[in-house]
């Protein structure tokens, strides 16, 4: 039986729990799957709210399922890292097959990333393709694709996780890399050709509202530089607090500070860095995000990938006009990342600023991905590796940036994405003894908390490798799908 349910369907229900801080939790109440018709519960609540004795925990337990709000991979007995990643992949398969409370149907059964997470995640998704490659789970592989297809067929993209109240943004765009994977791991090339309409559709997307673009503007995802050249943002469509974190949102803002603040923190959602200084206008405070004012270059990245993948496949398909449209587009891209993301001095890649129009201060691992994608010329590849040695690598790991603010995405945490990341990137252009150092120091860092804890963790502390990462609005959650696979896949070469 289908029980879909937004949030706004039930929104002063809603607000009055997550501000009553009766769940430890934000995203609990996000996750409830309602027992009854959602009017009866709204009918009911409103006749009991202001009765004496009324207890909204009990209320809400009484008319909600909360059951699998949270994924338990408690062991008795230690296994040796790589098994256990193996029984993970199982403990963290799920299926939906009909819509229950927030949760999204989908066609295939996938991998969650774990701890509080138990839907599909766009972005975690790609990583732990790795680990599933690695462990010849070729059909999960598969399916996530197949899921990732379903979505974008279904809403014109692949929400930031599969649930409702994330229909208002995206995540990074791996759709494009996904089919390199399984192209490669089932050597099988007519896979684009048989995705070739969802990639567009995921393009559309992303270029949603560049048409009547105008120079020094922005509309939705796409901005148009001064000069006029195209490049792209993360975005919400969505200018409220988020439902998964709605009274943290409520506290952050504070007026009359900024009229798209719940906006820039829904976009800086989209990018996977909640959060990170990177956003911050100050470099400090949550109160001056400004995601909405910055090209990023990891998302410029990942849509020339997109158009180079749509141009090699509109050949593939004898679809001549096609092929040239997005090979120049793909083209004049490349052209912009360089432009406006490259800065020498720095020896880094940078997000631009689009009202500034200049880069921001931020040092960030996004640098790697024109590396990882090899859009850098062997200098400006020589001059990342440099920076990367010099700032970025510790004993634990690669940092996200070189900025401590205490948020999640910021220095002192390593994340397992950019590890791997680190370590292609490098291979790419020859630089072997960085690439080894940063698998050696991550993976021995992972060993570490795992023989200490018996868990895979979301997050590691990469420069005082004797205690666990913190930072972020919850606790650092055990499970870790992108840690399995990227664990797994670093070992593998």
């Amino acid at each position: 039986m289908s029980t879909q349910l937004y949030i706004k369907d039930i929104q002063s229900l809603f607000e009055d729990v997550q501000r009553s801080k009766i769940f430890d939790d934000q995203k609990t109440m996000t996750d409830a799957v309602p027992l009854f018709p959602i009017s009866e519960i709204n009918k009911k609540y409103e006749k009991e709210k202001n009765t004496e004795g009324f207890d909204l925990k009990s209320f809400v337990l009484s008319n909600f399922d909360f059951l699998g709000t949270k994924i338990n991979l408690e062991r008795e007995n230690k296994l040796p890292i790589n098994l256990h990643i193996n029984q993970l992949w199982d403990e963290l398969s799920r299926n939906a097959p009909v819509e229950k409370g927030t949760l999204l149907k989908l066609p295939k059964p996938y991998i969650v990333p774990g701890g509080r997470f138990n839907e599909f995640f766009y972005w975690d998704s790609y990583y732990v393709m790795l680990g599933l490659q690695a462990s010849g789970r070729i059909e999960m592989m598969e399916n996530i694709v197949e899921n990732c297809s379903y979505l974008i067929h279904t809403f014109g993209f692949v929400p930031n996780a599969s649930r409702t109240h994330f229909l208002s943004r995206s995540q990074p765009p791996y759709f494009s890399l996904m089919l390199d994977l399984l192209a490669e791991s089932t050597n099988n090339g007519e896979i684009y050709s048989k995705y070739y309409s969802t990639l567009e559709k995921e393009y559309l997307f992303w270029m949603d509202g560049e048409k009547e673009l105008e120079s020094n503007c922005a509309s939705k995802r796409v901005i148009k530089t001064k000069e006029g050249a195209t490049l792209n943002r993360y975005y919400d469509a969505e200018n409220e607090p988020r439902p998964e974190s709605y009274l943290i949102d409520i506290e952050d803002y504070k007026k009359p500070a900024n009229e798209d603040f719940y906006r820039n923190i829904r976009a800086a959602c989209e990018s996977g860095w909640d959060f990170s200084s990177r956003w911050f206008a100050d470099g400090d405070k949550i109160q001056t995000i400004e995601t909405l004012n910055l090209a990023q270059v990891d998302l410029n990245c990942l849509l020339w990938h997109l158009e180079k993948t749509l141009a090699e496949t509109s050949e593939l398909q004898n679809l001549s006009e096609k092929q040239e449209y997005y090979r120049l587009r793909a083209e004049n891209r490349k052209k912009a990342i360089d432009q406006y993301f490259w800065d020498p001095e720095g020896k880094i890649y940078r997000d631009y600023h689009i009202k500034k129009h200049q880069h921001t201060a931020s040092e960030s691992i996004a640098t790697l991905y024109p590396l990882f994608l090899k859009l850098a010329n062997l200098g400006q590849a020589k001059a990342v590796s440099e920076t990367i040695a010099e700032k970025f690598l510790y004993q634990g790991g690669i940092v996200t940036t070189t900025k401590n603010s205490g948020q999640q995405w910021d220095f002192p945490n390593a994340w397992a994405p950019y590890q791997w990341l680190g370590f292609l990137s490098m291979k790419n252009y020859g630089f072997d003894d960085l690439a080894e150092k940063i698998k050696t120091n991550w993976c021995l860092n992972v060993e570490r908390v795992y023989n200490n804890t018996g868990k895979l963790m979301e997050k590691y502390n990469a420069l005082d490798t004797e205690t666990i990462a913190g930072g972020g609005e919850y606790p650092n959650q055990d499970g870790f799908g992108w840690t399995n696979g990227v664990y797994l896949k670093l070992k593998q070469n």
